[in-house]
């Protein structure tokens, strides 16, 4: 598909879906599904030259030998304030990991340690921050979650029926909230959120300042925006950008109804899915296929009903005045260089917004840089978690980050 075709099919999409030919709508709802879940319609597709069989066949090797998304922690659940359970994981210091000492004076309570809380993006899980969670393990206390509807988190209460209420970034932050609560009810704070990840901790301070200044000591800002991402234009020429924009709500909350038959042309059109979220999660040519296949799957275990639902807070996200509240809080914001999702200039604004900050941008890095660049954006991390004093400064958060050696 070539780019000055991308408006024709976001055109025929929007046809198919308003019209009731849900067949055509189903295999053209795969390509306009993947915009909303960061991977946009309109690139050019590499020529496969090999049977569907043997793709199958690879995708199923990939599958099993990629280590990625297998770790663990003490599961837990936290209750978002319209009862939708929001799952999270934890992982503990390790005492011989070579983390802080603390002193204990006898007869009193241990001080609470620093907790840090990965939020992960739009159509991810916590999962997404495999690299990380495997270098830091054992060294800082950390909390995996599940955006609600996303990864073992349930569907987001107030969205089911009839009546449902669209999602908002306002309505994260407060899930971040009830995640605090429940998994690090006290202790200082540290905050690392992706995409839409950074977008709910920017949520989470402009509804609770208070606990903001208290209690996080740290935050860091990866591939995320504080607004005005309804000006993003995928790499798309302006032809294609001006069709997504106008008609791409219309199709989405469309094909969200229909969300089964949408959910085969999806399957039915796989091969075009993969490439698509190679191309906007991806910079480097060089990424291990396993950790492009797991990308992938993540994405594509979105519902498109999911996808539909949450798209619409994007285009009305502005947090650039709560961004203020972190403006005493040591802050890392690093974003690829080639991100055409939320691009790097999104993070230049909340660089500019908080100038103490640290600003990394990440060469040939695209929109998924935890998982392309791994051992810069561990490292990065590694720093931060040092200056807030959550870990020791000589500390080795290990080898691990290397996507030409998965497991290392």
């Amino acid at each position: 598909m070539s780019e000055t075709s991308t408006g024709d099919a976001v055109a025929a999409a929007a046809t198919a879906a308003t019209t009731g030919n849900w067949r055509r709508a189903g295999i053209a709802g795969a390509a306009i599904g993947v915009i909303a879940a960061g991977a946009a319609a309109g690139v050019a597709i590499e020529r496969m030259t090999v049977g569907r069989g043997m793709r199958q066949k690879a995708r199923l090797a990939l599958d099993a030998s990629g280590p990625y998304g297998s770790l663990r922690g003490l599961p837990g659940k936290a209750l978002a304030d319209d009862g939708t359970e929001l799952y999270y994981e934890a992982d503990e210091v390790d005492p011989e990991a070579g983390g802080p000492r603390r002193r204990r004076l006898f007869g009193r309570k241990a001080p609470a340690p620093v907790t840090v809380i990965f939020s992960h993006g739009y159509c991810l899980s916590q999962d997404s921050w495999h690299f990380q969670r495997a270098a830091l393990r054992g060294l800082v206390r950390t909390v995996y979650w599940d955006q609600r509807s996303h990864g073992r988190s349930a569907r987001g209460a107030a969205q089911a029926g009839p009546d449902g209420v669209p999602v908002s970034i306002d309505q994260l932050g407060r899930d971040l909230k009830a995640v605090i609560d429940a998994a690090a009810p006290e202790g200082p704070l540290v905050l690392v959120g992706h995409s839409m990840g950074g977008m709910t901790i920017m949520a989470l301070a402009d509804h609770f300042p208070e606990l903001v200044r208290e209690r996080v000591v740290g935050v860091a800002f990866v591939g995320t925006s504080c607004g005005k991402l309804g000006e993003v234009n995928y790499g798309l020429p302006v032809a294609g950008v001006n069709v997504v924009r106008r008609v791409l709500p219309g199709v989405l909350k469309a094909l969200g109804s229909q969300a089964e038959l949408v959910e085969r042309g999806r399957r039915a059109t796989a091969d075009l899915f993969a490439g698509l979220i190679k191309r906007y999660s991806f910079s480097s040519k060089d990424v291990d296929p396993a950790v492009a296949r797991f990308a992938e799957r993540l994405i594509e275990s979105t519902p498109i009903d999911v996808v539909a639902e949450f798209y619409p807070a994007f285009v009305e996200h502005d947090k650039a005045e709560a961004l203020a509240v972190f403006l005493e809080v040591p802050v890392l914001v690093l974003a690829g260089d080639k991100d055409l999702v939320t691009p790097s200039s999104h993070s230049e604004a909340i660089a500019d917004l908080l100038p103490d900050s640290e600003l990394v941008i990440v060469p040939d890095g695209g929109h998924l840089v935890m998982l392309e660049h791994p051992e810069v954006v561990t490292d990065r991390l590694a720093d931060l978690l040092a200056r807030v004093g959550a870990v020791p400064a000589a500390a080795n958060v290990g080898p691990y980050g290397s996507t030409a050696q998965p497991g290392g």
